[in-house]
């Protein structure tokens, strides 16, 4: 009896889990550049029913019996989303794989998607939040720093390749490069909000070159809604049988308790 209350308590924690992340994926299906979460399943320890007090038929062999179910880690999915014109020169997208480097002011290293800069009152390209996008010159130093870069509304151009252009004399010159970064697994970044992205505990970033960068473009958030609307119903069933399992094992309690 108690396995059957534990087992059912275990799956709603897991399907508890998956609504929450759900959730989450449709709350963000607007956010420029968000990666939806995947919660996977996995069984925990199976019970042999070949043991003493346990009835099982004769002659019959390998019997087991689950404990439960709980969730893994949530996956993040970081296929390609959709892209979405918007013809501002400060706008980029990543057609491919690689993240944008940004830099917050504490001089750490964030990698995001979302390429919806713009030009900060000293003359930088920053993100939403302020951090400084990494342009390099050919030796690798960066450009994009106060007092070294002052750019103004459409004087900037950055090819598919990622050259970085500015206007002078009504030309314009390349100066430097904007560089895309993955992890080597393909799967060594961890969510750190604001559509942000931070590298596991010894996982190295490298340069992606096979890729295009759209300028007048962001790339939208690769969360399919019809998807999530489905899965939540199916995961609400699936609360909803074991919340079912469990008020049934009380029922079961509750009369033998009161068997005279």
């Amino acid at each position: 009896m108690y396995a059957l209350l534990y087992t059912n308590r275990s799956s709603m924690m897991a399907q508890q889990n998956k609504l929450d992340a759900i959730s989450n994926n449709i709350a963000n299906v607007n956010t420029i550049g968000y990666k939806k979460v995947n919660v996977q399943f996995q069984d925990l320890y199976n019970n042999s029913l070949q043991r003493e007090g346990v009835p099982t038929s004769v002659g019959a062999n390998n019997l087991y019996t689950g404990s439960g179910v709980k969730s893994t880690i949530a996956l993040r999915q970081f296929s390609q989303g959709g892209f979405n014109e918007t013809g501002l020169s400060t706008d980029l997208a990543v057609d491919g794989k690689g993240f944008f480097k940004v830099y917050k002011p504490d001089g750490s290293v964030a990698y995001t998607r979302n390429g919806n800069f713009k030009i900060d009152s000293s003359g930088i390209l920053v993100d939403n939040n302020g951090y400084r996008l990494s342009v390099v010159d050919a030796q690798g130093n960066e450009l994009n720093v106060q007092d070294r870069l002052k750019l103004q509304g459409s004087s900037v151009q950055v090819d598919k390749n990622g050259s970085f252009m500015i206007k002078t004399d009504g030309n314009f010159r390349t100066i430097g490069e904007i560089k895309t970064y993955d992890s080597i697994s393909g799967d060594g970044l961890l969510s750190a909000g604001d559509s942000l992205f931070v590298p596991r505990e010894n996982v190295q970033m490298v340069e992606v070159k096979d890729r295009s960068i759209l300028q007048g473009y962001l790339e939208n958030s690769n969360v399919d809604m019809g998807q999530e609307m489905t899965d939540m119903i199916v995961t609400q069933r699936a609360f909803q049988l074991s919340s079912t399992g469990l008020k049934t094992v009380d029922e079961m309690w509750h009369m033998i308790n009161s068997l005279r």
